[in-house]
């Protein structure tokens, strides 16, 4: 395998696939949601009023108020990688991390990177790795400004990201409406298709995956005060993120899974019966707060554990002919009711 650098120059030649080198990949790895979320609630709330989004509850980064006008948008994410070339999972790895500042409505503005290879992993990898994760940054808008490496038996990579934010244009899990539109950036399938797609499929999920959710959070901070709530897509699928979202807002989803947009291969290898670990337990999550009204290949669709998945926004019915141009994507709506998801 050749690994290249940013400029497109061959660096050498080493036979290496990444995911023979670990048992779990891409933000499958993540622990169960409802385990998770217990333990967040036995840490010490935060008592500092500038913190204006922290663990309670908690959302996917943290907002700290710097001035009037300026907050601080903090996350972190990493894990193991779920594809072979190393380019290709610093470019996940980084667009996945950054992907939690841009569902606050940040800007991203500086990364540092959190790896930990094995001693003997090649060289040549590991810069892969670092390099495209620097380029992915940049096409961001930030800048990787350094890190912090350990040894490990099994590779893990990913950043810890920092961006900006006006205190009052905060995108938040919760604030969507009876009436809102569900609107989503990217397609589903990624666990799916990385687990037993096709290579073509799996081309086309890792492009998808590479790809940063810069311009869809551009979109949706142009829809102003049209935009009611807002999250990324990852770990625990489409139904776990949006029960997530029901239920901080106090309303249904309901979710019309004929208009789910999937990548190449997504329905066939649902329908085969192929699931991925994370698919229990972001059942098991959402639990009895999920009506299902479909077949079960798109029940399996919506608990895919997604990496670097899209953005799903609750907006204004005025505001989806504009997002529909930016690229995304209608996927139902919320409805008044008991908090829960809906999948017809």
């Amino acid at each position: 395998m050749l690994f290249r650098s940013s400029e497109g120059q061959t660096q050498g030649s080493v036979s290496v696939r990444l995911t023979e080198w670990t048992s779990c990949g891409g933000c499958a790895a993540k622990w169960g949601a409802s385990l998770l979320a217990g333990l967040v609630t036995e840490l010490p709330p935060g008592i500092d009023r500038s913190l204006l989004v922290g663990l309670a509850p908690f959302d996917d980064a943290a907002v700290y108020r710097l001035t009037d006008d300026l907050a601080l948008v903090s996350t972190t994410d990493f894990f193991p990688p779920l594809v072979d070339d190393p380019s290709d999972f610093g470019a996940i790895a980084a667009a996945n991390a950054c992907s939690d500042v841009f569902a606050m409505g940040g800007e991203i503005v500086l990364a540092v990177n959190i790896a930990a290879f094995p001693e003997h992993m090649p060289r040549e990898a590991i810069a892969a790795i670092l390099a495209a994760a620097s380029d992915t940054v940049r096409e961001a808008g930030g800048t990787v400004a350094g890190g912090h490496t350990i040894r490990n038996p099994e590779p893990v990579f990913g950043l810890a990201v920092q961006g900006t934010v006006h205190p009052d244009r905060v995108f938040r899990k919760s604030g969507a409406r009876s009436g809102d539109v569900a609107v989503l950036s990217k397609p589903l399938g990624t666990g799916l298709v990385t687990a037993a797609g096709t290579e073509e499929e799996k081309r086309a999920a890792i492009d998808g995956m590479m790809k940063v959710n810069r311009s869809a959070a551009a979109a949706l901070r142009g829809a102003g005060a049209a935009v009611h709530a807002v999250t990324d897509v990852t770990g625990y699928g489409l139904a776990g993120h949006g029960w997530e979202m029901a239920d901080r807002s106090g309303v249904n989803l309901r979710i019309d899974t004929a208009l789910l947009p999937l990548y190449p291969g997504t329905a066939r290898v649902a329908a085969a019966g192929t699931r991925t670990g994370g698919d229990p337990r972001n059942r098991e999550y959402v639990g009895a707060n999920l009506a299902v009204m479909c077949e079960e290949t798109a029940v399996a669709v919506s608990m895919d554990p997604q990496t670097s998945g899209g953005l799903l926004a609750a907006v204004d019915p005025s505001a989806v002919d504009g997002l529909v141009r930016a690229g995304f994507t209608v996927i139902g709506g919320f409805t008044a009711g008991t908090a829960g998801v809906t999948l017809a």
